[in-house]
């Protein structure tokens, strides 16, 4: 099994036995898509929900809207078909205590993914979002697997 590491603000592609892994999703999301006929999967780590958000706008992946756009274009690159892809998603946490509305970045963020995906016509078919703690994503490129870990709660499988 070939791991690879999709940092902050990064996109990856993946295929065959390789496992895109981000670690340390708070507010962020990790927004997974696989196109089940190719078995190519890609991850986004994404930050913000579009670019009011940020003084540096030089990358894509750190927002919502661009991030899924860019991550599409990587996979068709590599085969993958637009409509075939499916998503999953996982993240938004409220890392910082009881804030609410315009505070709670992980909620903006999740709603801004919600969105994009469904501008792109992409399913979004599982998701673990939101509560207040972080996590750890592994998403399997053979068979579009998206393992959730977290510190004091019992791993998801979606």
């Amino acid at each position: 099994m070939d791991k690879i590491i999709v940092g902050i603000a990064e996109g990856k592609i993946a295929r065959g036995n390789q496992v895109l892994v981000s670690y340390a999703l708070g507010s962020c999301v990790g927004v997974c898509l696989y196109d089940r006929q190719e078995h190519v999967a890609g991850m986004a780590h994404i930050i913000l929900p579009g670019r009011e958000y940020s003084a540096h706008w030089d990358n894509a992946y750190k927002f919502a809207d661009e991030g899924i756009h860019e991550l599409m274009n990587q996979m068709k690159s590599q085969g993958a078909r637009p409509a075939g892809l499916i998503a999953k998603i996982a993240g938004g946490a409220r890392m910082f205590g009881a804030s609410a509305g315009k505070m709670d970045i992980g909620q903006q963020n999740v709603a801004a993914v919600r969105k994009s995906l469904a501008r792109e016509g992409i399913r979004l078919v599982a998701q673990d979002t939101g509560h207040d703690y972080g996590r750890t994503i592994l998403f399997y490129a053979e068979n579009g697997r998206l393992e959730v870990n977290t510190v004091r709660h019992t791993a998801v499988v979606l």
